[in-house]
């Protein structure tokens, strides 16, 4: 359990490296907070100036995500099996 746990956890790690290493910076959404009701859909709601979340990550990110990554899916096959007895 331990070792697909730490195999799993190394994947995530190193697949977000990858993912910073393919991408400049990541904008999230979110959508406008409505009124409830039907007066909420029927509301137009003003455009005007609206701040989004960003992951704006540093260059070396990438490389040290993906690296960590690495390293704890080679000490999850490293990992000594279970006896069975």
């Amino acid at each position: 359990m331990l070792r697909a746990s730490a195999f799993a956890a190394g994947l995530f790690i190193c697949l977000w490296g990858g993912i910073f290493l393919v991408v400049d910076k990541i904008v999230l959404h979110s959508p406008p907070a409505n009124e409830p009701g039907i007066r909420g859909m029927l509301k137009k709601q003003a455009i005007g100036e609206e701040t989004r979340p960003i992951i704006d990550p540093a260059d070396w990110a990438a490389f040290t995500l993906m690296s960590i990554g690495s390293v704890t899916m080679l000490y999850s096959v490293a990992l000594p099996k279970k006896s069975s007895g």
